[in-house]
C-alpha cells in the first residue's frame, strides 16, 4: 500500500515538473487562450496569456483598456461563440510569429491576431489585437486591380 502511494506521489511530481517546465508552443499557448476565453473570460483570458512576458507590467493601461474593449463581445452584442478558425501564419525567420484567427460568432466573424517571439529559448507573447474589419478586406481584396487580367 506504501509502496504504491509513493509510486503515485513520484508520478504527480513528475508530471507536476513536466507541466512547469515545459515550453508552451505558440499554437499551444493559442489554444489555452481559446479555453481561458470560453471557461474564464476574455480579461482572464488576456491575463493568462500576458503572463509569458514580463514587459508587459510596463503597458498596463493598455492591456486594461484591451480587456475592457474586448469583454464587450458579449453574447448581447456579438452572439453565441462558436470556436475559431485559423485564417494566416506569418513566420520571419524562428524567432517571431504571426497567427490570425477568425473567430465565430453569430453576428459576425471577429480576427483575432496574435504574434509571438522567442528571443532565447521560451516563446513569449509580443502583441494580441482583434478587429472586426475582415468584412472590408475582403471587398477590398475581390476589387479589379488586385486581380491579373487577361
Amino acid at each position: 500500500m506504501q509502496k504504491n502511494l509513493k509510486v503515485v506521489m513520484l508520478v504527480s511530481m513528475l508530471m507536476f515538473l513536466q507541466s512547469t517546465f515545459a515550453q508552451d508552443k505558440p499554437e499551444e499557448l493559442v489554444e489555452k487562450f481559446f479555453v481561458n476565453y470560453q471557461k474564464i473570460g476574455a480579461s482572464g483570458a488576456i491575463d493568462s496569456l500576458y503572463a509569458t512576458n514580463d514587459w508587459v507590467n510596463r503597458k498596463t493601461d493598455e492591456i486594461s483598456s484591451l480587456k475592457n474593449q474586448i469583454e464587450g463581445l458579449t453574447e448581447d452584442y456579438v452572439g453565441q461563440y462558436y470556436g475559431y478558425e485559423l485564417i494566416v501564419e506569418k513566420k520571419v525567420a524562428n524567432s517571431y510569429l504571426l497567427v490570425s484567427y477568425l473567430v465565430k460568432f453569430d453576428r459576425q466573424p471577429i480576427r483575432f491576431t496574435f504574434q509571438f517571439y522567442k528571443p532565447n529559448n521560451e516563446w513569449k507573447i509580443f502583441a494580441f489585437q482583434y478587429d472586426g474589419n475582415l468584412d472590408d478586406e475582403i471587398e477590398e481584396a475581390a476589387k479589379l486591380y488586385y486581380q491579373k487580367l487577361k
